[in-house]
């Protein structure tokens, strides 16, 4: 039997304010408040909002049948949480219905995974944990942002534990294969991979409501049929898009959400299901490795890294950050790691391309690649500035490593006899009692010996 594996993206960067050269260090606040906000309470009203609540009655309307995956990112969990708090209260509804599965990701949406594997795996356990505490599970499948994936990076999603990965179906990485089965890491078999029908994910989160595409209109029994007419061997379709897709790639007014209701009764004739992730590599076996020795994402034709690194400028703002990965991992400084976070998200630096995907770009406060990577660089010399004050720059990263492990070591000593005196403090008083007791005993007044009569002295 077919099924459908659908999974829907939630993230939203935190966007950056104006930051003069002069501005530095002297302000260390990065972020335009007015601008997030506004953004992210326009983005729940028109899309997640109504997108999350169609989802949640298409479960309740088919009994169960119908199944989706969400992930979110952690930086979009703290935005929504202060601006949107009604679309974190819809993901835990749907997530309560059973029928949802919630999917593991780095928690700043970056590509931590190609600079520094402890920042990525920091990324990617903080995120874990975030997700049990707000929806009460453990995700056992990762998505990494978007979409990147590679041989080396599958090794250390599975060393983490996840059983399952999503990633792109790219054509070069394929060539002949379908992404309609299960595969698995060619560095670690126990990673079951998951990989995404461009051509399906994109009729839906692109093209739909374009009235020049040659299958428009697209309706639901014409979407499954497509599905349906597949080689009857190929077993799931994955189908994943940004819910930013219901609603704002394609407006509501399309009748993009009375499409998605519609599928899955039309699935239903054909007796196509619906399954999540974790439901997908439970059941099925993967039928053979994927090698991918370099990155490939799910972004433009090339479906590769270029978009973010494809430029000097973008290649020496990202390397600048991550030169001081491991110190921020060091550091106790809350608002230093809050601010790694933020600077971190994939798409500060897919403002400064000069790439022409035939697409267009929003970036938004910015009026070239040339001005998004001069506000940028303004903004991380602050940050590392604020970084090197803590831990000055000409000691190296192993020295610093070494000298931050020996005071760790010296405080565990510390608190161990602060631990031993504390008991020998608790046993004292035992300790007095028992000598107390003993003494006690001796002042005890000896007994009277019987009196002894003198002999009468002789006569």
């Amino acid at each position: 039997m077919r099924t459908i594996c659908l999974y829907f993206e939630i993230h939203q960067p935190m966007l950056l304010k104006r930051f003069r050269f002069f501005d530095i260090g002297t302000n260390h606040y990065y972020y335009d408040d007015y601008a997030n906000a506004a953004h992210i309470g326009e983005v729940a009203e028109r899309s997640y909002i109504p997108a999350l609540t169609t989802l949640i009655d298409m479960v309740k309307e088919n009994n169960g049948a119908f199944k989706v995956a969400i992930g979110i990112s952690g930086v979009a969990c703290e935005q929504m949480e202060q601006h949107a708090p009604a679309v974190i209260e819809l993901l835990k509804e749907l997530n309560d219905t059973g029928c949802c599965e919630i999917i593991g990701e780095p928690y700043a949406h970056g590509l931590s995974a190609l600079a520094s594997e402890q920042t990525f795996r920091n990324q990617a356990e903080r995120h874990r944990a975030l997700m049990k505490q707000l929806f009460g599970k453990t995700p056992k499948v990762f998505r990494n942002s978007d979409m990147l994936y590679d041989d080396e990076i599958g090794a250390i999603v599975a060393d983490m534990g996840f059983k399952g990965m999503l990633t792109e179906g790219a054509k070069h990485v394929l060539g002949w294969k379908s992404p309609h089965y299960v595969y698995h890491c060619n560095m670690n078999p126990k990673l079951k991979l998951l990989l995404r029908d461009f051509k399906l994910s994109d009729d839906i989160s692109l093209r739909f409501s374009n009235s020049e595409w040659n299958e428009y209109p697209l309706f639901a029994d014409k979407y499954i049929r497509w599905i349906d007419e597949l080689p009857q061997d190929e077993q799931v379709v994955n189908i994943f898009m940004e819910l930013g897709a219901l609603g704002l790639a394609q407006p509501l007014s399309s009748n993009i959400l009375q499409f998605l209701k519609a599928l899955p009764a039309q699935a239903k004739e054909k007796g196509i299901t619906f399954s999540t992730p974790v439901e997908v590599i439970t059941k099925l076996k993967s039928v053979s490795q994927i090698d991918v020795p370099y990155p490939m994402t799910w972004v433009d034709e090339e479906r590769d890294t270029s978009c973010w690194l494809g430029n000097s400028m973008q290649r020496e703002a990202f390397n600048k950050l991550y030169s001081r990965a491991e110190r921020v991992l060091l550091c106790q400084d809350r608002r230093v790691k809050m601010d790694f976070d933020y600077l971190q998200a994939s798409n500060n630096f897919r403002f400064m391309t000069t790439k022409n995907n035939g697409l267009g770009m929003d970036r938004g406060i910015y009026e070239s690649a040339y001005d998004a990577f001069t506000n940028y660089m303004n903004i991380l010399g602050d940050f590392i500035k604020r970084v090197d004050s803590l831990y000055p720059s000409d000691i190296d990263n192993e020295e610093l490593n070494s000298l931050l492990t020996t005071i760790r070591n010296q405080d565990h000593e510390i608190e161990e006899l602060h631990k031993e005196l504390n008991k020998y403090k608790n046993q004292l008083p035992v300790e007095e009692e028992k000598v107390a007791k003993p003494a006690k005993k001796a002042a005890k007044p000896a007994a009277k010996k019987p009196a002894v009569k003198k002999a009468a002295p002789k006569k």
